[in-house]
């Protein structure tokens, strides 16, 4: 018996393999998706974007799986924020853009965590390793707080925390929270935007609006940094 258990161990369960293929296959799907996404990044156009989504009736769930594509191919949250804005005015905008931000950001998420399963020790980290570790084991607090830095891609936050043993439930209100002032700013954008290519009219209060969202977004970190201090 205890032979034939060390003969099964080394060859391992028979799913073993084909979840090692699927991992292999996601991280390749999700390698060519973000180097086709930067290789034809001109055709990262609202307009453009705004063109295709039109052409279909059920748009707003076009919208949300045009923007759970995008956060898994490393496309700038804010460019679809902005065609929210112009597609389905600030109300709606807002909504679709802060659920299709939501959306993709638990996919990548839950991509992640399931391509890693060990794959990927974060131990081991030079420098990522630690910094996501520290968000993490500030829960959703320190998860909207690193939504709200700009300069942190979107996507690369998804997978990076996904990595984590950070809880969903904790990572995904975090997420939600710490998105919705750089989405309210940028729908009020690309609403002021449509405004002003369409009438020229009513653009000036969006725009202020999303100026004072913007900043807020800037000043938060701001005064945490402060207080952690």
């Amino acid at each position: 018996m205890t032979v034939r258990r060390q003969e099964t161990a080394a060859l391992g369960h028979p799913l073993t393999g084909f979840r090692w293929a699927g991992r292999l296959l996601l991280i390749g799907l999700v390698t060519i998706g973000g180097a086709a996404a930067w290789r034809c990044g001109a055709a990262l156009d609202p307009t453009a974007i705004i063109a295709v989504i039109e052409r279909y009736p059920a748009t707003p769930l076009w919208f949300l799986a045009v923007h759970i594509a995008a956060s898994l191919l490393f496309v700038p949250r804010t460019l679809l924020a902005i065609v929210a804005g112009s597609l389905f005015g600030i109300g709606w905008g807002i909504v679709l853009a802060a659920l299709g931000s939501l959306a993709g950001a638990a996919v990548g998420f839950l991509v992640a965590r399931y391509v890693n399963s060990g794959l990927i020790d974060l131990d081991h980290g030079a420098r990522v390793g630690p910094i996501l570790e520290r968000v993490a084991g500030g829960g959703w607090r320190s998860v909207a707080l690193l939504r709200l830095i700009p300069f942190v891609p979107h996507s690369l936050a998804n997978y990076g925390l996904g990595l984590t043993r950070l809880p969903f439930r904790a990572y995904a209100l975090g997420s939600l929270v710490g998105q919705l002032p750089l989405t309210v700013a940028y729908v009020e954008f690309g609403a002021a935007g449509e405004r002003l290519l369409l009438s020229g009219v009513g653009w000036i209060e969006p725009t202020t609006i999303g100026v004072a969202a913007l900043a807020l977004s800037l000043l938060i970190p701001c005064i945490a940094r402060r207080r952690a201090h």
